[in-house]
């Protein structure tokens, strides 16, 4: 089986389909969700890193008043 099939098993057309998905579902910012997706790898795509952005965004992580400045003045 390859990578592809694993996210067209799972109703998406591909990696960054289900990236987008995933940033969507849990309305995380899809910068975040790239950047733990590129440093977890797509082995932990369906597992740590569904279980770390849950785990963020209960903590607050991606909560407006948790954003840095920046982040706040190029939206």
């Amino acid at each position: 089986m390859t990578n592809k099939d694993v996210y067209l098993e799972n109703g998406y057309n591909s990696r960054d389909d289900y990236l987008q998905s995933l940033a969507d579902d849990l309305g995380i910012p899809l910068e975040a969700v790239l950047s733990l997706a590129e440093v977890l790898g797509p082995d932990e795509d369906f597992d740590g890193l569904v279980s770390s952005l849950e785990d963020a965004a209960d903590g607050g992580w991606f909560d407006e008043e948790n954003r840095d400045e920046d982040d706040l003045i190029n939206e």
